[in-house]
């Protein structure tokens, strides 16, 4: 069968663009998890849907329901610079949400006409002249299907990606690995934890419930878990209290420290979300970006396939330049005495009153 559009990817970017496309379009969905199962995973994400993302779900005339957010509603964060030996709170607003059910509304949003093929693991792809051959499997059988265009939505491993630019620059590579711990007291904060000891990029805790959740953005090598626990023991010597290990879970993302790493494809292959390297080198923030990115991809495509790509790379130009400014604001961040300098000045902290 001749798809016109195959997506790999049901995150927030391929979720997105399938809904945005126009109904003329044979569109396929692939997904290697079967979001819609009751025992599928969640994937390794802190589950905060930071005010950009709010924002552009408020645009595109999405209201999220209840039953996506978990408790506490988040209005701190809690920065702690092991570093410096400070701590400080900033106001910011978070919804605090399960990501699972967050991907399964927005599933739930893709028009009948698509096609989905959840359960399935994207092998690679080849171009054939008039468009694309894409192989996957499913239940240990291979399959194969021909579209014109093929859509890299599937993250920061993107194979996709790796199939298609197998020579193109890749932005430095993290793994993320959280943990979940029981707890019976609830945070109202967002807790961003900046250690050099443990990472050159920074770390949280969160809690959903009843549960606590500890991560950490690490570099990738055999000394990950090593300093995973220093993490957890420098956590608990400071005061946070925890339960029993419910979980652990990690996955890789992308820390793009140029733009000249972000791809957003060819004439036959795009890349959306942290699949083309759109993603926050400050604070890992991909969602907003996610959808922004599928929003501009689904209207270059709307107005018809022939030469999408150079629509497409003009209407991101914006999302590179915020990229750009990230990486800017990164030495405040993540340079021992910048960091230091801003938090002794107080500028921008909220007094805490408990």
């Amino acid at each position: 069968m001749l798809y016109d559009i195959a997506i790999i990817g049901a995150g927030p970017a391929g979720c997105t663009l399938a809904r945005l496309l126009d109904r003329k379009y044979k569109v396929l969905l692939i997904d290697k998890r079967d979001i819609t199962s009751e025992n599928c995973n969640s994937k390794c994400c802190g589950g905060l849907l930071a005010p950009d993302a709010q924002e552009m779900l408020g645009r595109m005339g999405l209201v999220i329901p209840s039953s996506v957010l978990v408790d506490p509603q988040l209005f701190l964060v809690r920065t702690i610079d092991f570093d410096n030996r400070i701590e400080r709170y900033y106001q910011r607003f978070y919804f605090n949400m399960d990501r699972l059910v967050f991907e399964q509304w927005l599933l739930s949003q893709v028009p009948a006409n698509t096609d989905l093929a959840l359960g399935c693991t994207f092998k690679n792809c080849e171009y054939i002249g008039e468009g694309v051959r894409f192989s996957f499997t499913y239940k240990g059988k291979s399959y194969r299907e021909n579209a014109r265009i093929i859509i890299g939505a599937d993250g920061g491993h993107s194979l996709v990606r790796k199939s298609v630019f197998p020579d193109k620059k890749m932005p430095e590579t993290y793994v993320a690995v959280q943990e979940w711990f029981e707890t019976e007291n609830s945070m109202p904060w967002y807790g961003a934890i900046f250690d050099s000891t443990i990472t050159d990029f920074y770390s949280w805790t969160i809690t959903k419930g009843k549960v606590l959740i500890i991560g950490s953005a690490l570099k990738k090598n055999n000394l990950a878990l090593d300093r995973f626990k220093m993490l957890k023991m420098k956590l608990r010597d400071n005061g946070l209290v925890y339960g029993k290990k419910i979980l652990r879970e990690g996955a890789f993302i992308l820390r793009p420290n140029s733009i000249s790493s972000i791809i957003t494809g060819n004439d036959y292959c795009a890349l959306v979300g942290e699949a083309a390297g759109f993603v926050s080198p400050s604070s890992a923030e991909g969602i907003s970006y996610a959808l922004k990115s599928a929003y501009h991809l689904a209207s270059a495509l709307n107005e018809g396939l022939d030469n999408f790509q150079s629509r497409y790379s003009k209407s991101v130009s914006k999302l590179k330049l915020s990229l750009f400014g990230k990486n800017l604001k990164c030495p405040g961040m993540y340079n021992r005495f910048l960091r230091g300098m801003v938090m002794r000045s107080g500028l921008m902290a909220t007094d805490i009153l408990f």
